[in-house]
């Protein structure tokens, strides 16, 4: 360890000596959903503070993207998401420069997924979860990882809280019920982004832990019950109605009889077939074109009879 941290100063002091500038030690990428970050670490320079240049390769020619900072860092954001990126960063003091650390990145390959966000409902022994998949910054529509992974799925982890045995579970819709849990027993749960066609896990999110209810559901054989009473009061009601009808309909049938009706010895007649049968043909059949004239009978009592109503008269016409 001391003879690699001799060689160390060694190098500084003799590039130092010979007027050259170190590069930039310990350049990487990070990213995550697409926040394209290249980082790096300034090296011992005893002369002063070192500035640095960061560039990207754009049609076999290099663009500046972040020119003479401080900052050890540069944002890459606005890379494509697909296809190798060559990307390199130097030191510089006064009209001096060290050498390019090159390095190359693919977005869609080598970006990190962030954890999703994730809300929880408890409800009676089961808990409600909808996922929400990590946003993507710098873009002109509220894009998600979602819309760039197409095989994408949620990776879903749950435990009771204080025990360390855990169950899983996978979907690729954006919410999932967890069922048949402990009622009044508290449940964390967390998730993840996967991608299965890319063998790809992303970052967990934080626990998020909620508190089962008590069921309330009402047991099947209570239901079957108040079904039953309710069709048997119904029927009740209904034979009710209708006899009451019934009695109201006698009631004023004796207190309003027909002012027209068939004299009893007729209804008596009428009420035997063959009578029936014989005064249906007792009628002559009638001519549609035959005529008829109304004929009035008029009587005359005559004048002898006056006096003695007692004695016989004749009518006459």
């Amino acid at each position: 360890m001391a003879r690699s941290l001799r060689s160390w100063l060694g190098g500084c002091l003799l590039m130092s000596a010979l007027g050259m500038i170190p590069p930039p030690e310990n350049v990487r990428m990070n990213s995550v959903n697409f926040k394209n970050i290249l980082r790096w670490e300034s090296p011992a320079f005893p002369k002063g503070n070192l500035t640095f240049t960061a560039q990207y390769q754009s049609y076999k020619k290099f663009q500046d993207r972040c020119t003479s900072i401080l900052l050890t860092e540069c944002d890459f954001s606005s890379l494509s998401k697909y296809g190798d990126h060559t990307l390199r960063v130097r030191a510089e003091f006064a009209d001096e420069s060290s050498d390019w650390i090159n390095i190359t990145f693919c977005p869609v390959d080598d970006t990190t997924i962030g954890p999703p966000r994730m809300q929880v409902e408890a409800l009676a022994n089961s808990l409600h979860m909808r996922f929400f998949a990590p946003r993507i910054e710098n873009e002109p529509e509220p894009w998600t990882m979602r819309n760039i992974y197409n095989s994408w799925t949620y990776h879903v982890q749950y435990w009771k809280n204080g025990s360390d045995e855990k169950f899983s579970i996978s979907g690729q819709y954006d919410f999932e019920f967890l069922r048949n849990l402990e009622s009044q027993t508290t449940y964390c749960v967390q998730v993840q982004g996967f991608l299965p066609d890319r063998n790809k896990a992303g970052e967990w999110s934080e626990p998020v832990c909620e508190q089962t209810t008590i069921d309330e559901t009402t047991p099947s054989w209570m239901v079957a019950s108040i079904l039953a009473a309710s069709m048997c009061a119904a029927l009740l009601l209904l034979l009710g109605c209708f006899f009451l009808l019934r009695c109201v309909y006698r009631k004023a049938r004796h207190a309003f009889p027909p002012r027209n009706s068939l004299p009893q010895h007729l209804k008596e007649f009428m009420s035997h077939p063959h009578h029936s049968t014989l005064l249906l043909f007792s009628f002559p059949l009638s001519d549609e074109n035959e005529v008829f004239d109304k004929l009035s009978v008029i009587t005359e009592v005559s004048e002898s009879c006056k006096p003695n109503p007692g004695a016989g008269c004749g009518l006459r016409t």
